[in-house]
C-alpha cells in the first residue's frame, strides 16, 4: 500500500494539490456523499434492487484518493493502520461482535 500512497503523494506534489487538512477532510466527505448518491441512483432512489453501474467505480476511486491524501497529510502508513484495525476487530469478534459497542 505504501506504493499507492507514494503514487498519490507524487501526483499531488506534481500538480500542486497541497491543501490544509480541513480541506482534505471536507473533500473526503464530499466524495463519500457522491459515492452515496451513486447508490441512490443505482437503486433509482430505493425503488429498484441495487444494480451496479460503472460510475460507482470512479466514485470509489475518488474516495480512495481523498482518503490517501488525508493519511499522507499526517504520514500515516495505511498498512499499519489497517493491520491495527484488523487486530482490533479480531479482539472484538472474540467477544462476540466486531461492532464498537465492544469497546464500552
Amino acid at each position: 500500500m505504501q506504493e499507492i500512497q507514494d503514487k498519490v503523494k507524487n501526483f499531488a506534489d506534481t500538480h500542486h494539490m497541497q491543501a490544509p487538512l480541513e480541506h482534505r477532510l471536507l473533500d473526503l466527505q464530499s466524495e463519500i456523499g457522491e459515492l452515496s448518491k451513486e447508490v441512490l441512483k443505482m437503486t433509482e432512489y430505493g425503488t429498484k434492487p441495487l444494480a451496479y453501474k460503472s460510475e460507482f467505480k470512479g466514485e470509489i476511486g475518488d474516495v480512495l484518493f481523498s482518503l490517501i491524501q488525508v493519511a499522507n497529510y499526517f504520514d500515516i502508513n495505511l498498512n499499519e493502520a489497517l493491520d491495527a484495525v484488523m487486530e482490533k476487530y479480531s479482539r472484538r469478534l472474540l467477544k462476540g461482535s466486531a461492532g464498537s459497542e465492544q469497546d464500552i
